[in-house]
């Protein structure tokens, strides 16, 4: 995923969205995870290499706790591309978070999931789902070099059903790339949006599509107050694009004129230039002479 501004929120790091989408995927709907047994966790973690402090910034992350005790901490890493790498980099993420707990010298130690969430609907993900599938590895020693497996979700193949389980906002986004990948197109429901502004910089980031996100920039306060649901930000897409549309229009019909006045003022054609700027007809006759448009 694109570099984030370190004081944006995105919508996935908010705990009903969070534990919605892990019920979901990694439950099939049940409410295993409550957004309140949530903490957050700094995505950020570092490692030291050649004598230098290197980072590591995770997409999402969160510790999941049952009273003072932690039971996991789970990562979310967002993918609009296959990564060949993808299985360096989660056992990257998984690795540095345990060591974490090694340094602060933990008397339990939890276990650490990270889910790839895939939003590619051209086509299904095809990189390596396992380490030993990214190395080159002699055969003498492929018993000796332990494997690890990576999960990958891809949204725009769920299932319908699958994703009318999903309870928060996140329903929203994983509906649009499931008709994108399979229709084409997409049709809007009416449901609420509880995080708007959130669930638009994902679907602009994810899509590329900035659209979304500079409707909802560009609108006022009382403009943001009325966007609730798919339906009614589409529509407000689709009036920005026939106003822009129009200004762009008015504004190359203006140089157009100012083309054509130019010639025919430098030919000495100064009735034609005034019947012209009266006659449309006749100043789309004389725009047709000249080769303009």
């Amino acid at each position: 995923m694109a570099q984030k501004d370190a004081s944006q929120k995105i919508l996935e790091s908010y705990n009903d969205v969070f534990s919605d989408i892990v019920n979901v995927l990694l439950f099939k709907g049940r409410k295993v995870l409550s957004e309140e047994e949530l903490e957050d966790q700094a995505p950020r973690s570092y490692y030291k290499a050649d004598g230098k402090i290197h980072e590591i910034e995770r997409d999402v992350a969160k510790r999941w706790k049952n009273g003072n005790i932690r039971v996991a901490c789970i990562g979310f890493e967002n993918q609009t591309a296959s990564d060949p790498d993808m299985p360096l980099r989660v056992i990257g993420y998984d690795g540095a978070e345990y060591r974490a707990q090694l340094l602060n010298k933990q008397a339990v130690h939890y276990p650490v999931v990270t889910l790839v969430l895939y939003f590619g609907h051209k086509q299904r993900w095809s990189g390596p789902l396992k380490l030993k599938d990214r190395l080159d590895i002699p055969k003498e020693l492929d018993k000796y070099v332990n494997d690890y497996e990576i999960h990958v979700f891809e949204i725009a193949f769920m299932d319908q059903k699958e994703v009318d389980l999903f309870q928060s906002d996140f329903r929203v986004v994983a509906d649009y790339f499931v008709q994108k990948q399979e229709n084409g197109d997409y049709e809007p429901k009416p449901q609420d949006l509880k995080h708007v502004q959130e669930t638009l910089q994902l679907l602009s980031v994810m899509t590329n599509d900035h659209r979304f996100e500079d409707v909802y920039n560009e609108a006022s306060d009382a403009q943001k107050g009325e966007m609730r649901n798919m339906c009614e930000i589409l529509d407000k897409i689709e009036n920005r694009g026939i106003e822009k549309g129009k200004a762009e229009g008015n504004a190359e019909g203006k140089s157009q004129m100012a083309d054509l006045m130019k010639r025919l003022l430098a030919e000495n054609r100064i009735e034609d230039a005034k019947r012209a700027a009266e006659d449309p007809a006749y100043c789309d006759e004389l725009m047709k002479q000249y080769g303009i448009g």
